[in-house]
C-alpha cells in the first residue's frame, strides 16, 4: 500500500524541486512534518506496531553529488512530527539498512517497463535484523509508476519484513507528470507558510 500526500503539481511540485535541486535542505524536514497528516488519517499506518521508518535511499555517487538525501530529511520530518502529536518519539529512522547496490539513470521520463528494468535487483538489505518481522514504512518524495518502492519493498519482504507500506509527499500521474522542465518559475517563498 503507498499513499501521497497530495499531487506533483504546483506548490508541493515546487517546494519538492527547491528541496531536491536548490540545495533548499531545510525544507526537507518541513515538508516531511506534512507526511503526519497522511500518516494519521490511513489506518494502515496509524495502527502499525512499532514501525521502522526507511527512506528509499540514493546510491553514494547521488547523494554525494546532491549533498543529502531527500527522502532521508521527509522520513526524519515524520518522524518528528508523529513524536510531537503522540506527545513521545515518533517512530525509529533507519537510513543504513536498505541499500542502492549500483548507480542508476534517473527514472524521469522513462517508460513503466524502462523504469522496472532500471531498478531491478538494486536494492539489498544491509541490517536483516532491523526489519525482520517488523512493518516498514519506505518513504520517498515523489511515486509515479511506483517502480522504484515495488523494488525497495520487494528487497525488505526477502530480508523479512512482515508488512512494507509506503508513504511519498507527491504522486504524478498522467495529468501531472514527472517529466516537466525542473526550473522553478517562482522561489520556494512564495510557497507561504501556511502549508507548513
Amino acid at each position: 500500500m503507498a499513499r501521497s500526500f497530495g499531487p506533483y503539481a504546483g506548490k508541493l511540485r515546487a517546494a519538492i524541486l527547491q528541496l531536491k535541486f536548490h540545495r533548499r535542505e531545510r525544507l526537507g524536514k518541513r515538508l516531511g512534518g506534512l507526511l503526519a497528516t497522511v500518516w494519521l488519517s490511513v489506518e494502515e499506518f496509524r495502527e502499525a506496531e512499532a514501525p521502522l521508518l526507511v527512506p528509499v535511499p540514493l546510491h553514494p555517487s547521488r547523494e554525494r553529488e546532491r549533498g543529502f538525501n531527500q527522502a532521508e530529511l521527509l522520513a526524519q520530518g515524520l518522524s518528528l512530527r508523529l513524536g510531537e502529536a503522540s506527545k513521545g518519539r515518533g517512530p525509529a529512522v533507519d537510513c543504513r539498512c536498505l541499500l542502492r547496490t549500483r548507480a542508476t539513470v534517473p527514472q524521469t521520463g522513462l517508460s513503466l517497463e524502462a523504469r522496472r528494468e532500471n531498478v531491478r535487483a538494486v536494492f539489498a538489505v544491509a541490517k536483516p535484523q532491523s526489519v525482520r518481522g517488523r512493518v516498514v514504512a519506505l518513504v520517498d518524495d515523489v511515486m509515479t509508476t511506483g517502480a522504484t518502492l515495488s523494488a525497495c519493498a520487494r528487497a525488505l519482504k526477502r530480508a523479512g519484513a512482515r508488512q512494507v507500506l509506503a508513504i511519498t509527499l507527491a504522486h504524478a500521474t498522467p495529468q501531472m507528470p514527472d517529466v516537466e522542465s525542473t526550473r522553478v518559475r517562482s522561489p520556494v517563498d512564495d510557497i507561504g507558510a501556511t502549508w507548513a
